[in-house]
């Protein structure tokens, strides 16, 4: 049944098995391959990995939010007084 199978489609293979994902360092946007040897991915270095955690633990990233009109309305409409 192997055989068979094999016959039919001769490129059983997956694209991800041949080829090696290159994506860029978010930090400096050197290529790096998308590999286990890459023990930083999908940054270059423990550098631009640092430089990164240091970014977001001095709060530099924010993730944007949006109010939610209808909240603010309901809760003006029962009196509610957050600050």
């Amino acid at each position: 049944m192997g055989e068979a199978m094999s016959a039919e489609h001769p490129t059983s293979q997956k694209p991800s098995e041949t080829a090696v994902r290159i994506v860029n360092c978010p930090q400096c946007g050197v290529a790096v391959p998308w590999t286990s040897e890459s023990s930083y991915r999908p940054f270059c270095s423990k550098r631009c990995k640092m430089i990164d955690l240091g970014a977001w633990a001095t709060e530099s990233y924010r993730v944007p939010v949006e109010d939610d009109k209808d909240s603010l309305d309901s809760d003006e409409s029962r009196g509610d007084e957050r600050q």
